[in-house]
């Protein structure tokens, strides 16, 4: 019997200086293949992007921040003996690995049925943090307690506590001490008080159930038994503690509120287009400002009806964001509706009508008839089901006459207001029905207030844009935005007259709610069954749009553009252009020499802009196409215009090989009146025109019965 417990003794003896042996032989391989102290205090968890307003001003950090590196005898003492006491009591007395703390956490799980005190050192959380996961598994905890003790023969106490209290997560995408005293508190970790010490050493354990700016109260209470514990350890005494007073510490100030993220949300994803791939952190400079930012929140916020959410855009002249609010409230709705969401504009869709009109030549004085109309069977009515009769375009506009929008939609064609608002940036699906004047295709406020903007900027194109530069943590510039090129989506003239009839909307029609004692012009809007109301306008050189309505499309009691709406729109534009001087507003249109004309032809377009169709309306060129479908001009064999035609037979040439002259499409007299030249010519040339009629008598007809019809305008803005 002897001989085998001797045998068994020795067996395990054996076995456990193997394992001894192991143990060392891995704590010795794995202390030889770890990274240098410097190679540790570079490395991250992952990418950080810190998102700076137009002030400089940090308003949203992403990803791990890490704040700056401070060496242990910059961190305060009462910063490391909070985290000692509350994590590792023992962590001067052992080597990575505390069996005591160990026991200490078994004796309680025996006692209570559960873990509640955790038996990892800090040597150890340091491990874990930069090498592993957080799985609780066995596997993990052996190579945890083997990176522990590698640790702890490599490095030096104050070396671990540096890199632990430098690198361990405190929630919020803080990581170390400094991040975490920035982002709680606005000031650095160097200048801690012993109150602010023990809240962030009490967020370790669980940093988001401690959070001060999540739960103050629960923040409070760990940090108080943090207090306990350095009192019971002997760091500070009780009448240290007793003077502690948790309550009256101050936390870092929200300046964005939480709908910042609305635009935030709406920006970063634009850095996968503008950077290279990188990993490194990096800071983004932005266009918001902060103040228009929580007056646009305010506005939203104070005006948006019960149940109903509500959106805002503001952009500068140039286009760059000033502010953004996609809903009441971030926490409990992240949908972006100011981006994302397509709404019926109702009435706000009229600036593509008339804009349209405008370029065909109707002006705000034109007389128009406000009368019962119907086209292709659809019937508009008008809001209270009057007619006014006989007035002008300016009050057609001002007082929403829907039966008059019907009728210059109709006029200019339904199709040409649809490619007017895809000039002006519209780029949601536009139906070309006959009640698409009234707004029955869904478009983003973004876009809609683009379009208004374009309006004030004289008619020419505004690129919306949130992102002015972006630079590493170090300040290397990685991008820097250029001035985007512009566009004339529309004649001057025309932004002229459409300022005219937003002015008068705003002064004297449905918009007199967004009057903010200086001159505003806009428009407003509000669909069937009152689902949606809207506002937008510009004044002293900043645009702005608001929306409001229900997600889910129902009904909004009382809601019409003309209320809340541009009751909110006054709100913010009273804060956003009080430092900008007043603007008049430059509505006196220059026409073109063309349309200022008698001849009825002149409104249909300038003079210059005709081309041929043949009988079916297709377009063709007067001497047909070359190999490639271009344009092939005749020879040039010394013809001039005023010369005798020529005649041939034969494929079309004549005796000498040239070919036929086609008849001018318009004849010179009609040119000096539609371009308003005069020459000394005229004489000459009216003569040879009726030599020419001897021969051609029909001059508004081209060769092979081609008749002349207008050139449509270029959509330089699609």
């Amino acid at each position: 019997m002897g001989r085998w417990v001797k045998r068994i003794v020795l067996t395990g003896v054996f076995v456990g200086l193997l394992a001894i042996g192991a143990l060392f032989f891995a704590v010795w391989t794995t202390q030889n293949s770890l990274p240098s102290y410097s190679a540790l205090k570079a490395s991250e968890h992952g990418q950080t992007i810190v998102v700076h307003a137009a002030d400089g001003r940090e308003i949203v950090s992403i990803g791990p921040s890490y704040g700056r590196w401070l060496t242990y005898d910059q961190i305060p003492e009462s910063m490391r003996n909070a985290m000692i006491a509350v994590e590792d009591r023992r962590f001067y007395d052992h080597y990575g690995v505390d069996p005591i703390g160990i026991a200490r956490s078994v004796k309680v799980r025996i006692d209570t049925g559960a873990f509640r005190q955790g038996g990892s050192t800090i040597t150890q959380q340091l491990a874990r943090n930069i090498f592993l996961s957080s799985n609780k598994t066995f596997d993990r905890k052996a190579r945890e307690a083997i990176l522990a003790l590698a640790l702890e023969r490599k490095f030096t106490k104050q070396q671990i506590l540096e890199l632990y209290l430098n690198k361990v997560y405190f929630g919020g995408g803080a990581y170390g001490i400094d991040s975490a005293s920035r982002l709680f508190f606005s000031h650095p970790a160097t200048e801690l008080s012993v109150g602010e010490a023990a809240i962030i050493a009490g967020l370790v354990k669980a940093p988001s159930r401690y959070s001060p700016t999540a739960d103050a109260e629960a923040a409070v209470s760990r940090a108080s038994t943090v207090l306990a514990l350095m009192q019971q350890q002997g760091f500070i005494s009780p009448g240290e503690a007793a003077d502690v007073d948790l309550d009256t510490i101050e936390l870092k100030p929200e300046y964005g509120q939480n709908s910042v993220r609305y635009f935030t949300d709406w920006v970063l994803p634009q850095l996968d287009f503008i950077l290279p791939e990188t990993f490194e952190p990096i800071e983004v400079w932005t266009t918001l400002d902060v103040g228009m930012q929580r007056a646009a929140t305010a506005a939203i916020q104070a005006n948006a009806p019960k149940g109903a959410q509500g959106a805002l855009v503001s952009m500068d002249r140039d286009g760059a964001i000033l502010a953004m609010v996609g809903g009441t409230d971030y926490v409990k709705s992240n949908y972006n509706r100011a981006t994302d969401a397509l709404r019926q504009p109702g009435s706000a869709w009229k600036l593509f009508v008339y804009l349209a009109a405008l370029e065909a030549g109707f002006t705000p004085d034109t007389t128009v008839e406000d009368k019962p109309v119907t086209i292709d069977g659809w019937s508009p009515r008008n809001s209270g089901g009057n007619y006014a009769g006989e007035i002008d375009v300016r009050a057609a506009f001002a007082y929403s006459k829907n039966t008059v929008a019907a009728q210059l939609g109709d006029e200019v064609g339904f199709g040409t207001v649809a490619s007017m608002a895809q000039r002006f940036g519209i780029t949601s699906p536009i139906s070309t029905y006959p009640s698409m004047v009234l707004g029955a295709s869904e478009v983003r406020v973004i876009d809609l207030t683009r379009a208004f903007a374009a309006v004030a900027a004289k008619g020419n194109s505004v690129e919306p844009y949130a992102i002015t530069r972006v630079t590493t943590a170090s300040g290397e510039l990685l991008y820097e935005r250029r001035a985007s090129r512009e566009q004339l989506l529309v004649a001057p003239y025309v932004a002229a007259q459409m300022t005219d009839l937003l002015q008068t909307a705003v002064a004297t029609g449905t918009g007199r709610a967004a009057q903010i004692g200086r001159p505003v012009a806009g428009k407003t809007g509000t669909t069937s069954s009152n689902k949606d109301g809207w506002f937008l306008g510009f004044s002293s050189g900043i645009t702005t749009g608001v929306w409001m309505g229900r997600d889910d499309a129902k009904r909004v009691p009382g809601l019409q553009g003309g209320t809340a709406p541009a009751r909110a729109f006054a709100d913010y534009m009273k804060f956003a252009v009080a430092k900008r001087p007043v603007e008049e507003f430059e509505t006196e249109a220059k026409l073109p020499a063309w349309q200022l004309e008698p001849d009825d032809e002149a409104w249909f377009g300038s003079p210059g802009d005709y081309y041929f169709v043949d009988e079916n309306g297709n377009r063709i060129e007067p001497y047909g196409g070359g190999p490639d479908g271009e344009y092939m001009a005749p020879p040039d064999d010394g013809w001039r215009p005023g010369d005798p035609p020529r005649s041939g037979a034969g494929d079309g040439y004549g005796p000498d090989g040239t070919v036929p002259a086609a008849p001018p499409a318009v004849d010179e007299d009609f040119l000096d009146r539609a371009t308003g030249r005069e020459d000394s010519q005229q004489p000459q040339r009216r003569q040879q025109q009726s030599a020419n009629d001897a021969v051609q008598p029909n001059r508004q007809t081209g060769p092979s019965g081609m008749r002349i019809v207008e050139m449509p305008k270029a959509n330089s803005g699609q």
